[in-house]
């Protein structure tokens, strides 16, 4: 009878390690699901940040390069999309038009010597420029924080608690071509 106690006892045991080691792989997914979830609303923060600023720069364009229809059309286009972009990819690909539209915009301001002299003008590009910092920053955390909840969702054995519990993989937040093209300067 004692080897038969020892073998339940043991088997008990060993039962016992996979519940708390499904408990704790569930909790970690959980954590880190969240924490995907949080780096995704530190970037929808920024991209709101970005997008109430856009108006701001345009209308001070506006007033010296009125004749620069086409730009302002893209500019609002862009911003269009990101208020209806709704996935991952959706809002990346729509912030990226929106970085190449404001691209155009401030080629546009570089012609207008007094726009470049306007504080309006510098203070919301300033602000702009600070607020491209935050949102690459945050698009760092967040790239990291989906590596993370992805290697934890694809690596055995904790792949058997995510696919039981119905967690996914995560989408990146990737980076716009034109950032991975070589810088061109001219002289």
């Amino acid at each position: 009878m004692t080897t038969v106690a020892g073998f339940l006892i043991a088997l008990a045991a060993l039962a016992l390690l996979i519940v708390l080691w499904v408990i704790a792989t569930y909790n970690r997914l959980v954590s880190l699901r969240n924490q995907v979830e949080n780096a995704w609303s530190q970037i929808d923060v920024q991209l709101r940040r970005r997008f109430d600023l856009v108006p701001n720069l345009v209308e001070t364009v506006k007033g010296y390069a009125a004749h620069e229809k086409e730009i302002f059309e893209k500019v609002a286009e862009a911003r269009a999309r990101m208020m209806q972009a709704q996935s991952v990819p959706e809002q990346a690909e729509a912030n990226n038009l929106l970085t190449s539209a404001l691209k155009s915009l401030f080629a546009v301001a570089e012609a207008y010597p007094d726009l470049k002299a306007n504080q309006n003008f510098l203070s919301l590009q300033n602000e702009l420029a600070n607020t491209e910092q935050q949102i690459a920053r945050a698009r760092e955390v967040y790239n990291d924080a989906v590596m993370m909840m992805n290697t934890m969702v694809q690596v055995f054995p904790a792949s058997l608690v995510a696919g039981w519990f119905g967690f996914r993989t995560k989408d990146y937040f990737p980076v716009e071509e034109e950032a991975r093209e070589p810088v061109k300067v001219s002289f």
